[in-house]
């Protein structure tokens, strides 16, 4: 137990700061929303109203951090970086300039989310993956489109009749695969701990949530999925020869889709991922050693994982925008809003836990938790007479 505080800054800092709080850091949190169980993680939090509309920006993303810095009793170890500044390898570089980046530096990150650098990266080291371009295609029927930097799912569309991108908009395509989806999560220790290198993998399967203005948006994970034992070898080889290539360390997670038996990688996150929730132990070791591999600390290099299949999914506000009253908020559910946050219809609204003996019962369960929480949260919850279309 460190008891040394560490910076956090996501668009939702919740499940970090609680590993964080697990492997007994004193998490010093920035992010968009403030939920109550971010705030009881957290040893100190600001938010940036408005930030999941507008993204961090790099004035006031700083300057909470430095408040935060100041106002800690002692100085932070560094500052760890979730989702939300995959598109802001400025603002990354500027925040490493600063403070002790303890994660993936700028240059790292362009090279995960250029879909031109990565690509060709994994073209190099013969890794299958989509067919990709940068131009429209010239039959639109079968293709995707995806900003470059997005995370989460809402901002990939169907090519159509006008699939040419709008100045600034720094989108790319792909062509479509059916099948299931997959993602290994990492922790790659490297020569950060001056020891010898010792990585660890586990695999979630993951799940879409669509919506008609948002067909890809993520709907959750579970872990522990049944697997045949030589695919399972194979998502690990390639996340190893992937993260070899890209010089990863700490946290990181590969999402692939397995298409007749093939695996195909979709992309690579340097950063804590959405299965921090469902892989991480009660003691906090994945952020534990996610913090080594940047400091030289002590390392967890293989932590039991729950004993049972583990699932999370998000609630999305999709019978329409409401202002969040006081639900009984059952154990089971996490990033709960405070009384009267305004959220827009289709936003995200707060996120389920389950377990169960196998990993569809735990799916299974967690889906039938979110129809429970729907009803309730509406229950207690007024319309928005507003129309705002910022908050969770």
């Amino acid at each position: 137990m460190s008891g040394e505080h560490v910076l956090i800054a996501a668009f939702s800092g919740r499940s970090l700061a609680q590993s964080a709080r697990r492997a007994g850091f004193r998490p010093l949190v920035v992010d968009a929303f403030g939920d109550l169980d971010t705030r009881e993680a957290a040893e100190d939090i600001r938010v940036i109203e408005g930030a999941m509309t507008t993204g961090f920006r790099t004035k006031p993303l700083v300057a909470a951090l430095e408040e935060l810095s100041r106002s800690a009793a002692g100085k932070p170890i560094g500052l760890v970086l979730g989702s939300g500044l995959e598109d802001k390898t400025r603002l990354i570089a500027t925040l490493a300039s600063r403070f002790h980046l303890l994660g993936s530096d700028a240059e790292t990150v362009r090279s995960c989310k250029d879909p031109v650098k990565f690509f060709a990266t994994l073209d190099r080291i013969g890794v299958a993956h989509p067919r990709t371009q940068t131009e429209p295609p010239t039959s639109p029927e079968g293709w995707i489109s995806k900003r470059i930097g997005g995370s989460g799912g809402r901002h990939i569309r169907d090519c159509g009749s006008h699939t040419a991108p709008k100045p600034r908009q720094r989108r790319y395509f792909q062509q479509r695969l059916s099948g299931t989806r997959y993602s290994v999560g990492a922790v790659f220790s490297g020569s950060h701990t001056g020891g010898k290198p010792s990585n660890s993998f586990f695999l979630t399967r993951q799940w879409t949530a669509p919506s008609r203005t948002h067909p890809y948006r993520f709907g959750g994970c579970v872990s522990q999925p049944d697997i045949e034992p030589h695919l399972r070898s194979e998502l690990i080889d390639i996340a190893i020869l992937a993260g070899d290539a890209l010089k990863l360390c700490g946290m990181a997670s590969f999402d692939f889709i397995v298409d007749a038996g093939k695996p195909f990688l979709l992309e690579v996150n340097p950063r804590p991922g959405a299965s921090l929730d469902v892989l991480d132990s009660t003691t906090g070791d994945m952020f534990q050693t996610h913090v080594a591999a940047w400091t030289g600390g002590k390392s967890s290099s293989h932590w039991p994982v729950t004993a049972l299949p583990k699932a999370m999914a998000i609630l999305h506000a999709d019978r329409g925008a409401l202002v969040l009253g006081e639900p009984p908020w059952p154990n089971w559910s996490a990033d709960r809003g405070a009384s009267g946050t305004v959220v827009p219809k289709g936003a995200p609204l707060a996120s389920v836990l389950a377990d169960g003996p196998t990993a569809d019962a735990a799916e299974a369960l967690a889906r039938q938790r979110l129809a429970e929480l729907e009803d309730l949260i509406y229950e207690h919850a007024n319309p928005d007479p507003t129309g705002v279309q910022n908050g969770k």
